[in-house]
């Protein structure tokens, strides 16, 4: 572009500011990346045609790279052993972008995250960043604002002796700015140089050809409406466009400009109807703000009549206590009156005493006969004492349940919108919490909104945290370890909402969540175990081997076990996992056990072990009463054929009955290294079915074993990706 073509665009622009028809502080708005909030630096275009900043991708695909390092840990004990990655910092990401910087440990895996414009997923493909072109128009644009804003402060010229001068022109091949005699000197006349490029005065340069990020040799010539981004010759040959429909740069060019201007033109043509529908807008604020100040007063009004009653409530069953226990204190002062005469020198007994003193017969005898039945009165109450009133109030308790309650649902007029339901089956708890919900009228719900709060053990009432939600399920994470934590939803219909569900109860695994996978190298058997791709499911296979195996039965042996450990130790801290047990299993045990335990069983493989050296096997041996209490390095529990069995130790009842229990859907295990305790969880209660000590002196892995046709599924932890393939199914 020329100086003078440069110029009159950039003077139409200021001329527009100048007009007031284009400010600053409207146009910034196009000009804010999405991440970082302030104005573009570098912007690149995603492939969802939305603009961020160069440094904001970086940041971003780092920050995701290193939750992706930290597998399933983010409510994990900082003491576990995994190794744990900060997030990135600013020295990092400018070492990425620095030129001349190679591919190393810092290039982000990660290739998909969120747009922070339109928060969809997208892909960078292979390629990932470099795949990305640059928007040098938006990048011009936001130069020229830069400019506009900072209109005091000059561009100097690069060339000058100090005092530098101001400058009038940059060359965009140069990558510099000239005042006029420094600009003649280096680009003569009748020289290559003179041939440059220059605009206006800027610190914004670009190269003059786009590039192919592709195929960095080949320039950008053609345009591929499938993908709507400008492609090479190469892309459309034999690239990932050879299949795609594609134009040449210059009709692009011209279709999209005239397409821009049409709309532009359209725009400004409709901006009396715009500005009436701004008045529009500012009314519906303004009736808005009105019927929300009348809708708080009416419901004022509603509460202040419920109060009132209440007050009433309140006074009336306070006069009634009030006056029962007047009467009960009046009763209680006449008996107590009463047995004050009893003393000597008071009352009844003093007056007897002088009556005692008469001596004329007649005049005794018509007095103490009377004063001898009060007498014998008294002294039956004497015997048989007995208070005149009751002193508890129980009959005074207000139940006000069925009121909590109503008032707890207290809420809006539904106008027909059905209460959600919270599915108890579907929803579950472990790193984060799983809550679903069904609708019998979802298609009539614009949005739902998710409420839960902690319960307080000491009956505090604590206050509901909102999340508004757009589908029927929601994961709800940061939550504390060892609580009870409530949940409802209600539905909204615009403004309208219905009422509450009924809540949901929901108990948080004891501690953080250890994430870890199975072993496939340490101990794993490959002849006798199948380990899926992903690791976390683990099957037994009753195959030949274990067929020859059952031979040694007639001399009184029995089959190995076949042991499979995590791949994570854990050396210190709190640690909470869960797994499954198919129906199906023959004998699975499950627990922990510490490294030198590990290598002594994996070091020595038997092909036939007695269960009555296995102080845990579950078998009634002598060795298993006589070592229970003593801490070993291990402790498995075994589970079997729909059945989960406690093992024998001196506090327990030694009756089969009481120590099988059915197989919970989904069993848990809780490892308190410090403390050297490990504990089994039914987790669809969060019961705790056995815990006892174990030595804690090394490494502890958790440990599984196998005998039989069996299967063992580790719990996946809950995240947005596991709700995302929960919906899919």
């Amino acid at each position: 572009m020329s100086e003078s073509g440069e110029i009159s665009e950039f003077g139409y622009i200021m001329e527009l500011l100048a007009k007031g028809k284009v400010t600053i502080k409207n146009i910034e708005r196009e000009l804010i990346c999405p991440a970082c909030k302030e104005l573009f630096t570098h912007p690149l275009i995603l492939p969802c045609q939305h603009s961020i900043c160069h440094k904001c991708v970086k940041e971003l695909l780092l920050t995701l790279d290193d939750s992706f390092n930290d597998v399933g840990s983010d409510n994990s004990n900082q003491s576990s052993p995994r190794l744990r990655l900060p997030s990135p910092s600013m020295d990092k990401i400018d070492r990425i972008n620095r030129p001349g910087w190679k591919r190393n440990s810092l290039t982000p895996r990660t290739t998909i995250f969120p747009c922070p414009g339109c928060e969809h997923d997208v892909d960078l493909g292979e390629r990932g960043i470099s795949g990305l072109f640059r928007n040098f128009t938006l990048e011009t644009i936001v130069e020229r604002y830069r400019q506009a804003a900072r209109a005091a402060t000059a561009i100097m010229c690069d060339l000058c002796k100090p005092p530098p001068q101001e400058s009038t022109k940059s060359c965009m091949d140069c990558s510099a700015s000239y005042c006029n005699e420094c600009f003649k000197i280096y680009h003569p006349w009748g020289t290559v140089k003179a041939q440059h490029e220059y605009v206006g005065p800027t610190t914004n340069f670009r190269p003059k050809i786009l590039m192919c990020p592709e195929h960095e040799t080949e320039r950008i010539n053609m345009y591929c409406e499938l993908c709507r981004r400008p492609v090479c010759h190469l892309c459309k040959l034999g690239g990932n466009h050879s299949n795609h429909r594609v134009t040449t740069m210059s009709s692009a060019y011209k279709t999209l400009k005239e397409k821009l201007s049409k709309d532009i033109d359209y725009l400004i043509g409709k901006e009396s109807q715009v500005k009436s529908q701004i008045s529009e807008l500012n009314l519906l604020m303004k009736e808005t703000e009105c019927n929300g100040e009348r809708a708080k007063e009416d419901a004022i009004t509603h509460f202040e009549k419920l109060f009132e009653i209440l007050e009433e409530r309140k006074s009336s069953v306070l006069k009634a206590i009030d006056a029962s226990k007047k009467l009960r204190i009046d009763k209680f002062q006449t008996q107590m009156e009463e047995y004050q005469g009893l003393l000597e020198n008071n009352g009844l007994v003093g007056y007897a005493q002088e009556v005692l003193k008469e001596t004329d017969q007649s005049c005794f005898v018509q007095t103490a006969k009377q004063l001898h039945l009060r007498i014998q009165k008294a002294t039956e109450s004497l015997k048989s004492f007995r208070p005149a009133a009751q002193t508890s109030f129980e009959d005074y308790v207000v139940n006000t349940s069925k009121q909590t309650e109503l008032l707890g649902e207290l809420s809006f007029f539904s106008n027909g919108i059905d209460v959600p339901e919270i599915n108890e089956e579907q929803s579950k708890v472990y790193n984060n919490a799983l809550i679903n919900w069904y609708h019998p009228e979802k298609d009539k719900a614009d949005s739902y909104v998710l409420e839960y709060r902690k319960i307080s053990r000491d009956d505090e009432m604590v206050s509901w945290n909102e999340i508004e939600v757009y589908g029927t399920s929601k994961v709800v994470s940061e939550l504390e370890s060892n609580c009870n934590y409530a949940f409802r939803v209600r539905a909204y219909k615009g403004s309208i909402c219905s009422p509450c569900s009924r809540e949901l109860i929901l108990h948080t695994p004891p501690a953080p969540v250890f994430s870890f996978l199975f072993d496939e190298k340490c101990g794993y058997n490959n002849e006798h175990l199948l380990l899926n791709l992903k690791r976390d499911r683990v099957e037994s296979r009753a195959g030949f081997n274990l067929l020859l195996a059952a031979e040694r039965i007639q001399v009184g042996y029995y089959t190995s076990l076949d042991y499979i450990i995590g791949d994570v130790g854990i050396t210190k801290g709190k640690h909470f996992w869960a797994f499954r047990v198919e129906p199906y299993s023959y004998l699975v045990k499950a627990g922990v056990a510490s490294s030198d335990k590990l290598q002594e069983w994996l070091r020595s493989p038997r092909d036939a072990v007695s269960p009555r050296y296995e102080q845990d096997s579950g078998h009634d041996s002598g060795s298993e009463d006589t070592c229970f209490d003593s801490s070993q390095p291990f402790t498995l529990v075994t589970i079997g054929m729909k059945k989960f069995f406690i093992p024998k130790s001196p506090t327990s009842s030694n009756e089969p009955e009481n120590r099988v229990l059915p197989m919970p859907t989904s069993i848990g295990i809780f490892l308190d290294y410090d403390k050297g305790k490990v504990s089994f969880y039914d987790m669809d209660h969060m019961k705790c079915l056995y815990e006892r000590q174990v030595d804690c002196s090394h490494t502890m892995y958790p440990a599984f074993a196998l005998m039989g046709s069996g299967g063992i599924q580790l719990e996946e932890p809950i995240t947005a990706k596991y709700l995302e393939y929960e919906e899919d199914k």
